[in-house]
C-alpha cells in the first residue's frame, strides 16, 4: 500500500544522491559545454590545429578551458541558495538559444539579443515551431527536473567557504595550465576567429543580454540630441516634391533580376524605368541595427546603438525644415527612426489571416496636396518584405510563381530549392509593391514632383555555408547578408527642376554606396540646407 510517507519527495531515489556546491557547479559546467554547443565544436573541428593526434589534445584542452572558465563563473558569482533556481534559468534559456543557434546557423551578439527584445508576438508565434517545442523537452525541461530531483548537501557556512575557494582555486589552476600549455594553438583560434565569443553558450547571451539592458537603461535617462535644427528648404521649385522612401526589410539584391539573376523577379519593375545601384552595401545585419542607422547622420563607421537612440535623425531634420512627414509600418515598428513624427502601423486584425501584405500600407495614402498639406513631403513605407523564416506568408497566394515552395518556418526541414522558391516569391511580390507605388507617383505627377527610393535593410542567408536568414556579426557577415537592392525613380519633373541628370546616374549604377548615402542623399533631393548636411554622401550631388 502507498503511503503518504512513501511519496514523499525525502524517499525518492534522487534524495540520497546529494551534490555539494562544488560538485554541482562542476557538473552544470560540463552539462552545458558539452549539451549545447554543438556549433561551437563545429567550428573548433575544422581549423587546422584540431587534427592528428595533436589536435586530439588542442580539443580535450579546450573543452577544460571552457568548462573552468563557467565553474569559476558560478562558483564566484552564484550564492548557494540561488544555485538551483538560476541554474534552470539558464537551462530553459541555453535549451532555447542552441536550438536556434543549430537550427538557423546564427550567431549571439548584442545586435542579435536587441532584435529578439524587439520581437513581436506576430514573429515570436512563426518561430514556435514543433522543432522548438521538443527541443524544449529534451534540453530544457528534462534536465531541469534533474536539477530540482537531486538536492544541494546542507552545510556550515564555512565549510560552504572552503567549497567555493577550492572550486575557484581548481578552476584557475585548469585555466593557467591548459592556458600555458595550449598558448599558441589558443591565441591563433582566438585572434582569428572572432566569432568563437559568439558560440559560447551560455555566456554569449548572458553577456550580451546583461549589455543590452544596461544599455537600454542609459538611454531611458538620457535628453533628446538634436540635430539639424537650422534645417530650411532652398527656393521652391513650380510644385512640390513629393518623395517616398521604401525601406525593405530583408531583401538581398543577387535575388533581384534586375541585378542579373537568372530568374525574372522583377518583370514589373523591369518596365518602370528605374535606376538599379547593384553596389550597395547595408549598414547592419539585421532591422534593429540597420534601419535606425539609415536614418542616421552618423553613417555606419561611426554609428553607435546606443546613441541612436537619444538622438534625431533624418526624419526629424526633414520636419524641422518644414516638410510633412509619415511613417507607414507594415513590420515590428521603426526602431526610433519615426518616433517624433506622425507614424502608422497595420492592424492585422484588419487583414486576412493576422497576415497584412504590403500592398495594405497603400491603401487610404493619400497623394494630393490639402489645405492642411500644400507643400512638400516625405513618405516612409516600412515593408515586411522577405522577413523569414516563414517566406511563404509573404506574400498572396496569387504571387506563388517559384514552385515547390518551403511551407514551415523550420528551415531545416525543406530542402534549400524550396527555401529559394518561397524567398524569391517574396521578391516577386515586392517588385509588385514598388511598381505599384511608382503608378501613384506617376498619377501624382501634375500636383508634385515625385520620386522613390528604395532600399533594403539588409539581406539574407538562404542556405550558403549552412547558415540561414541573417544578423551575422558585420565583420565576418557573409556578402549575402550585407549587398542590398536600391532602386530610384525619379519624375520628369523632379529630375528638371531638381536639376538631375539622369544619364549621369545611370552611369554611377555600379559605384559603391550603402546606407551611408540614404540621409544626405534624401536631404540634397528635398532641397534641404542644413549644416549636418554633407554633399559627398549626396548621390545626387555629382549629377546636378
Amino acid at each position: 500500500m502507498l503511503t503518504a510517507e512513501y511519496l514523499m519527495p525525502t524517499r525518492l531515489p534522487f534524495r540520497r544522491f546529494q551534490l555539494n556546491t562544488f560538485q554541482f557547479s562542476l557538473a552544470l559546467s560540463i552539462l552545458l559545454i558539452c549539451a549545447y554547443n554543438v556549433p561551437l565544436w563545429q567550428m573548433i573541428l575544422t581549423q587546422p590545429q584540431a587534427s592528428g593526434w595533436a589536435g586530439v589534445v588542442f580539443v580535450i584542452g579546450l573543452f577544460l578551458f571552457f568548462v573552468a572558465i563557467l565553474n569559476l563563473l558560478i562558483t564566484l558569482l552564484v550564492p548557494r541558495a540561488l544555485m538551483r533556481p538560476l541554474a534552470i534559468v539558464v537551462l530553459l534559456s541555453a535549451a532555447g538559444i542552441s536550438y536556434y543557434m543549430n537550427a538557423y546557423g546564427v550567431m549571439i551578439d548584442k545586435t542579435m539579443v536587441q532584435n529578439a527584445l524587439e520581437t513581436d508576438p506576430a514573429e515570436v508565434q512563426e518561430l514556435l515551431t514543433p522543432g522548438l517545442v521538443g527541443w524544449m523537452l529534451g534540453f530544457g525541461v528534462l534536465p531541469s527536473a534533474l536539477v530540482l530531483a537531486v538536492p544541494l548537501r546542507q552545510t556550515t557556512w564555512l565549510h560552504a567557504a572552503k567549497l567555493r575557494t577550492l572550486g575557484a582555486l581548481f578552476s584557475l589552476v585548469i585555466i593557467g595550465g591548459v592556458a600555458l600549455l595550449q598558448y599558441q594553438s589558443f591565441a591563433s583560434l582566438f585572434r582569428n576567429h572572432r566569432e568563437v565569443r559568439h558560440l559560447i553558450v551560455p555566456t554569449n547571451y548572458l553577456y550580451y543580454g546583461l549589455r543590452t539592458l544596461s544599455g537600454a537603461y542609459a538611454q531611458s535617462n538620457h535628453p533628446l540630441e538634436s540635430i539639424g535644427v537650422d534645417a530650411h528648404e532652398q527656393k521652391p521649385g513650380p510644385r512640390p516634391r513629393l518623395t517616398v522612401i521604401v525601406v525593405g526589410e530583408t531583401a538581398r539584391a543577387q535575388n533581384f533580376s534586375l541585378d542579373g539573376y537568372t530568374r525574372d523577379t522583377n518583370p514589373e519593375l523591369s518596365k518602370r524605368d528605374v535606376l538599379f545601384f547593384d553596389n550597395t552595401w547595408s549598414c547592419g545585419t539585421s532591422t534593429a541595427v540597420s534601419v535606425p542607422c539609415m536614418f542616421s547622420a552618423s553613417g555606419r563607421d561611426n554609428y553607435d546603438a546606443d546613441s541612436a537612440h537619444y538622438t534625431e535623425g533624418l526624419m526629424d531634420v526633414l520636419a524641422h525644415a518644414g516638410i510633412d512627414t509619415l511613417w507607414r509600418d507594415n513590420n515590428s515598428g521603426c526602431k526610433g527612426a519615426c518616433d517624433r513624427i506622425p507614424n502608422e502601423s497595420t492592424n492585422p486584425a484588419n487583414c486576412e489571416d493576422d497576415e497584412c501584405f504590403d500592398t495594405k500600407m497603400l491603401e487610404g495614402l493619400e497623394l494630393k496636396p490639402t489645405q492642411e498639406r500644400p507643400g512638400d513631403r516625405v513618405i516612409v513605407m516600412h515593408q515586411k518584405g522577405s522577413h523569414g523564416p516563414a517566406y511563404y506568408k509573404r506574400y498572396p497566394s496569387n504571387f506563388e510563381q517559384f514552385k515547390p515552395v518551403c511551407d514551415s518556418a523550420e528551415l531545416q526541414s525543406c530542402d534549400v530549392e524550396r527555401i529559394v522558391n518561397a524567398y524569391d516569391n517574396t521578391i516577386l511580390y515586392t517588385d509588385y509593391f514598388l511598381s505599384q507605388t511608382i503608378d501613384m507617383l506617376k498619377q501624382a505627377q501634375e500636383q508634385y514632383d515625385t520620386a522613390l527610393i528604395y532600399m533594403s535593410d539588409h539581406g539574407e542567408s538562404l542556405g550558403e555555408s549552412g547558415v540561414f536568414l541573417h544578423g551575422v556579426p558585420y565583420l565576418i557577415a557573409p556578402e549575402q547578408q550585407k549587398r542590398v537592392p536600391m532602386v530610384i525613380w525619379l519624375s520628369d519633373g523632379m529630375l528638371q527642376d531638381a536639376h538631375i541628370s539622369k544619364a549621369c546616374l545611370a552611369e554611377k549604377r555600379h559605384d559603391e554606396f550603402s546606407h551611408d548615402n540614404l540621409f544626405h542623399s534624401v536631404l540634397g533631393l528635398m532641397g534641404v540646407e542644413t549644416s549636418v548636411y554633407n554633399p559627398k554622401l549626396d548621390l545626387f550631388n555629382a549629377c546636378r
